[in-house]
């Protein structure tokens, strides 16, 4: 059991993750949610077991001092020190584990609770993400990016509670409402510098022919960003990962293209008849191995149009309960009325995948596989809960619960250029982390027990913002129906 204790004396915890008491030099504020503890706020978290993201154990904690919202030390004498000089103390019972805040790399907000297109949920998802131990989200592609401008700034501001958000703005690609195809290069350089001044932490093309590709990869290391892509086979004018991979993109999402996705069928059609053994597979594997580019597999997200693996997707949180009672009435009619048909193709996809991603991982991959979730909801599950999913799917592929963790913090971190700050738990980095019940490498399952979460140095308490987000998904009646009907989204820079 987590313990507070400040000079002795115990502190309880506060609701929606305002700093414990002992950790507040000043009332507590929707402001301090935020941001950093004031200079002479020190926290020590002492006891339990630490994997701090640098390599592949649970080890003693020695102590791990925050302050200003980073690490200052993970070290016994400096904690100890910090004590002595009257710091705040959490401690960490035996059993429990501490690890790195983790990143998704493809969380989507997405919603489409009506059947009608995809809107961005931007009320509850921040705060259920930092629920489950996620304390960064890249939303890989925004449905609504006026929405998450607006979220971003109340998250800096502290006066909403969630996980970081580290914005993509919205597809580069026909994926995009309204999108161009015959765009001018100059445009797409005037759309990524516009987004860069909104704060983007990266961008992601989706159905994105080559010109285009080309030149927002270009802009985008410009001005020191990465680029993502959900590309095809070439069929119909698509671009194949390979090719895109010559071009200079950092990191492909879900399929790794490469000579067994050829252009005259489209690469789902492709993908569900690869095997790890096909030299076509082998080539385009040491491609990304070669020029070092990550590969974000979201394993799970075919799971959810597929036959649902009961191992991956048993219902462990109550996910429609986050609906309010008008939005739960509205989906579970839409349910009776269109029984879900499972996709086969999908099916034999989640199959063939965890075979796949195994291979790469044999071959010396590890260090490039990234986690996302890429979950657009339509009611049933939700994407702060599919984290859990994920993982699990790429243990029960073969991979190494240590190796799991490292693709949620670390390589996330780095594939998405912020490792000197997030990704592990070091001194000098910002402080997120996340304590659980168990260690998740005992059952990579334990990661659904989250105990604690600290963000920027400020503790939050998971229960307290689970509960506080039930029933609160979705419409709460018809007047607010119209804020979850999808609409035309003008790009960037006022086009």
């Amino acid at each position: 059991m987590i313990g507070f204790r400040a000079y002795g004396i115990v502190a309880g915890r506060a609701v929606l993750g305002c700093a414990f008491l002992a950790l507040v030099a000043a009332a507590c504020s929707p402001a301090a949610e935020e941001r950093a503890p004031a200079t002479s706020d020190v926290t020590v978290v002492w006891g339990g077991g630490l994997f701090d993201g640098t390599g592949d154990a649970v080890v003693p904690n020695p102590g791990i001092v925050m302050a200003d919202g980073r690490f200052q030390a993970v070290d016994a004498v400096a904690a100890s020190e910090a004590v002595a000089a009257g710091a705040a103390v959490v401690e960490v019972g035996e059993g429990e584990v501490i690890l790195p805040g983790m990143l998704d790399l493809h969380a989507h907000f997405h919603v489409d609770l009506l059947g009608e297109g995809r809107v961005d949920e931007t009320g509850v998802y921040p705060a259920l993400f930092l629920a489950n131990g996620v304390t960064s989200t890249f939303p890989n592609g925004e449905a609504s990016p006026d929405k998450m401008r607006a979220l971003q700034e109340r998250l800096q501001s502290g006066e909403q509670v969630g996980a970081r958000l580290l914005r993509s703005g919205p597809y580069f690609g026909s994926a995009r409402v309204g999108w161009d195809p015959f765009l001018p290069v100059e445009d797409v350089h005037r759309q990524v510098d516009a987004l860069v001044e909104e704060g983007v932490a990266g961008f992601k093309a989706k159905t994105i022919r080559a010109p285009h590709l080309e030149a927002l990869i270009e802009r985008a290391h410009y001005h020191g960003l990465s680029v993502t892509g959900h590309l095809g086979s070439g069929f119909l004018g698509s671009v194949n990962p390979r090719d895109a991979i010559h071009m200079g993109i950092d990191r492909i999402e879900h399929f790794m293209g490469g000579d067994a996705m050829p252009a005259e069928r489209s690469a789902y059609a492709s993908f569900e008849d690869m095997t790890p053994d096909m030299p076509e597979f082998e080539r385009i594997a040491q491609l990304y191995l070669d020029e070092g580019v990550n590969y974000n597999a979201t394993m799970s997200a075919y799971g959810y149009s597929g036959g649902r693996d009961p191992d991956i997707f048993e219902n462990f949180a109550d996910e429609m309960s986050y609906l309010t009672p008008y939005a739960r009435d509205l989906v579970e009619e839409r349910l009776a009325a269109e029984p879900r048909r499972v996709s086969e193709q999908f099916e034999r996809i989640y199959n063939v995948k965890q075979r796949l991603v195994k291979r790469f991982y044999d071959m010396g991959g590890g260090h490039l596989i990234t986690m996302g979730t890429d979950h657009p909801s339509t009611g049933e599950f939700f994407s702060p809960f599919s984290v859990h999913r994920e993982l699990a799917l790429f243990v029960k592929s073969g991979i190494p619960e240590a190796s799991v963790l490292r693709f949620a913090t670390i390589n996330a971190a780095t594939a998405l250029r912020v490792e000197d700050d997030l990704g592990t738990i070091e001194a000098g980095k910002i402080a997120d982390l996340v304590i659980l019940g168990a260690s998740p490498l005992d059952d990579i399952r334990n990661t659904r027990d989250v105990r604690m979460v600290f963000k920027d140095g400020v503790a939050y308490d998971p229960a307290e913002l689970r509960e506080s987000s039930k029933g609160k998904i979705g419409p709460r009646g018809p007047e607010d129906l119209p804020d979850f009907a999808a609409v035309d989204v003008p790009p960037p820079g006022g086009e």
